[in-house]
């Protein structure tokens, strides 16, 4: 194993990018930055995880944050029920081991919402144990310098990988052995499309190479096609001396849980039928005049595409709050309310122009 683990660690000492994260390794820092990185870009993560250690720099801070602030903090990151899990993991580790991390495989991997992945991240990289942490990134680069051509996506291939993994682990340097596979698979061994095998540290012992099948593996499953629904997007936006959009929050448990948007509507509705699903909902005292048709915009969930058009109505400034709904205003967007990025379009619509342009003088009212 030393053929592979050597020129690795040699050149990921060489190449490593210098990360937030790698600079002040503790175990709480670990856990954040490799929950954050799941699915998600190194670049996406940076400001995230930065703002999140100034506001939560401790196991306690996470676990006693209030949950509006903690919402607010992951705006835009996506995969939402991560910075949940992450409290009740943290609120858990206060609990059972005083606010320490343990430093056990089985012990992490028995905290909520952590999994095979994250448990094996934290054991190798934060205390040194020897365990895998086998992600996508790993599992491409693994069947590439092994020309395995077993399914990635199905999870015997990803146990019988990640066994082999542990296995070519040094006993010195196991969390280093699993950032550098994690690095390689970033930086050299790409994905969709040729990897640059010419900076490889493996390029004489990767079979893939040798039998010029790079860009055929990994193999993987094609994907479910994603269920598609439509939705109809309502700015409500309040007039007055202080504007405002009108939100609803979401049910507290499912897609989005607890979070905050513009009123949504089942279906691709036009104005008169979006007019009368309002005032079911308890909306009152829009502008009689014609109401703007908004672009149309699509956002893609792992199983999910929703395909929205919308609508922006005015409204007074003495209009009353629906039942589960706020007026916020621009301030309390960027501060308080935590809006998903599926409506990123539609909020930067109100943001820059409807709290602006509201004048409800013009709109009859």
């Amino acid at each position: 194993m030393q053929e592979i683990a050597q020129p690795l660690l040699r050149w990921f000492d060489e190449n490593k990018r210098s990360l937030p994260f790698r600079a002040h390794k503790t175990p709480y820092r670990v856990w954040v930055s490799e929950v954050m990185l799941q699915q998600t870009r190194v670049a996406a993560v940076l400001p995230y995880y930065e703002r999140f250690m100034r506001e939560l720099p401790t196991v306690q801070a996470l676990a006693a944050c209030p949950p509006e602030k903690l919402a607010k903090l992951w705006e835009g990151l996506g995969y939402y029920s991560r910075a949940r899990n992450l409290q009740r993991a943290a609120q858990a580790v206060v609990e059972q081991y005083g606010g320490e991390l343990p430093a056990s495989y089985e012990a992490l991997r028995a905290l909520p919402g952590i999994g095979d992945y994250t448990a094996g991240a934290v054991a190798s990289l934060a205390f040194g144990l020897p365990y895998a942490a086998v992600d996508g990134n790993v599992l491409r680069v693994w069947s590439r310098l092994h020309a395995d051509d077993a399914d990635i996506s199905a999870p015997a291939t990803k146990r019988r990988m990640a066994a082999e993994v542990q296995t070519a682990q040094p006993a010195q340097r196991p969390g280093d052995f699993n950032e550098a596979l994690m690095e390689l698979g970033a930086l050299v061994c790409l994905p969709n499309g040729e990897p640059l095998c010419a900076q490889c540290p493996w390029g004489g012992i990767c079979l893939a190479r040798k039998q010029g099948r790079q860009a055929m593996l990994p193999v993987k499953a094609p994907r479910k096609a994603r269920k598609a629904l439509c939705y109809t997007v309502a700015l409500v936006v309040r007039g007055g001396p202080r504007p405002a959009l009108l939100l609803e929050q979401r049910p507290a448990s499912g897609l989005l849980a607890g979070l905050w948007q513009p009123l949504l509507l089942e279906g691709t509705l036009p104005e008169e039928a979006v007019r009368r699903a309002l005032a079911a909902r308890g909306v009152q005292g829009l502008a009689k005049g014609p109401a703007a048709q908004l672009p149309a915009a699509k956002h893609v969930f792992t199983h999910l595409e929703w395909h929205m058009t919308g609508w922006h109505f005015c409204c007074g400034p003495d209009a009353p709050v629906p039942d589960g709904c706020a007026f916020a205003a621009p301030e309390q967007l960027q501060a308080q309310y935590s809006v998903p990025g599926a409506f990123h379009a539609y909020r930067q619509y109100a943001e820059k122009i409807l709290f602006a342009s509201c004048k409800t003088e013009k709109n009859g009212l």
